[in-house]
């Protein structure tokens, strides 16, 4: 793969993440965020900093992007002064959740301009980014997955899904779709049992050792819910569009997912709630609050609960 320095577009919570480890791996970096303090410890330990999307692909002839929503990756791609501007860039790499339409579109927009594309989102959160231990879902031309493999390992464990750009993007969106399900409905059981008074830390112990265990009782439980911190590391805000984009797709298949047309209406009242930047595992509290649960009074182990008019901190 080309040697010289790599861009990287979006220094957000995973975004910066990253771009650390592309750091401690000996890369050269030249990043870019529209948030400077965002860049600076970045900058701070080697990086370059750039002035726009543009200068990115002047300077980089790969570039990475993790960015929120399909609009963003859209107009910092493809839109005027984009990454299809760029005078250097050869290679584009979107480890965004940005949904198989948008990856399509872009993916034929900058093969106009001679740019290879692939989509690699990941799973895994803040953690696994932190660990390097993220499931890496990659799609486009296999070429370009061989040329970049040794780059995306820096992430985690990869998973080559096929040429057809995209299909890693609609792979993503199933496995979130899993997950916010599962939360919900994990939400709603341990509710459902502290209404009939049981210990919720004692449920979630036999959850794991049963039939009922999953990645809700077993991470996001013990460590954002039963504390009540939430702030396992993902907002509602992205929760609610990565099902949303979901659901987009299975309805142009032809499909009915009822159940995640739940978990999409549970996500959409905790945003309406707490704000689309708290914690997705501020479900909970939108369960004891439609279930009117008083927390506090009942003297369980979280009584740390806090009203609906108080949200949590945003997961940042």
């Amino acid at each position: 793969m080309p040697s010289d320095a790599i861009g990287f577009i979006g220094l957000g919570n995973m975004g910066s993440v990253f771009a650390g480890r592309l750091l401690d791996a000996g890369r050269q970096l030249v990043v870019f965020d529209v948030r400077d303090d965002a860049m600076a410890p970045l900058v701070a330990r080697g990086a370059a900093g750039a002035a726009s999307v543009r200068e990115v692909a002047d300077r980089a002839e790969t570039v990475l992007v993790s960015l929120p929503t399909p609009p963003v990756v859209r107009a910092v791609a493809i839109g005027e002064s984009g990454i299809v501007d760029g005078g250097k860039v050869r290679a584009y790499i979107d480890l965004s959740t940005s949904g198989p339409r948008t990856a399509s579109e872009v993916a034929a927009a900058l093969r106009e301009r001679g740019i290879v594309s692939l989509d690699a989102p990941v799973s895994g959160g803040v953690g696994g980014a932190r660990k390097g231990t993220l499931a890496v879902m990659v799609s486009g031309p296999r070429t370009a997955f061989d040329t970049f493999e040794p780059l995306l390992k820096t992430f985690g464990r990869l998973f080559y899904i096929g040429e057809r750009p995209g299909s890693a993007q609609m792979m993503k969106l199933a496995n979130n779709l899993v997950a916010a399900t599962t939360l919900a409905v994990t939400c709603e059981a341990v509710a459902l049992g502290e209404r009939a008074g049981l210990d919720p830390v004692k449920m979630v112990e036999i959850l794991n050792a049963s039939s009922g265990r999953s990645s809700a009782s077993e991470e996001k439980f013990p460590r954002a819910i039963l504390p009540r911190t939430f702030d396992f590391g993902f907002s509602t805000g992205l929760s609610f569009k990565d099902v949303r984009l979901c659901l987009e797709e299975a309805e142009a298949l032809g499909m009915s997912v009822m159940v995640g047309r739940a978990a999409r209406q549970m996500l959409e009242i905790t945003a309406a709630l707490y704000g689309a930047d708290s914690d997705f595992t501020m479900m909970m509290r939108t369960v004891e609050h439609l279930s009117g649960l008083d927390r506090q009074a009942a003297g369980s182990a979280s009584s740390r609960a806090t009203t609906p008019s108080s949200p949590a901190p945003a997961a940042g």
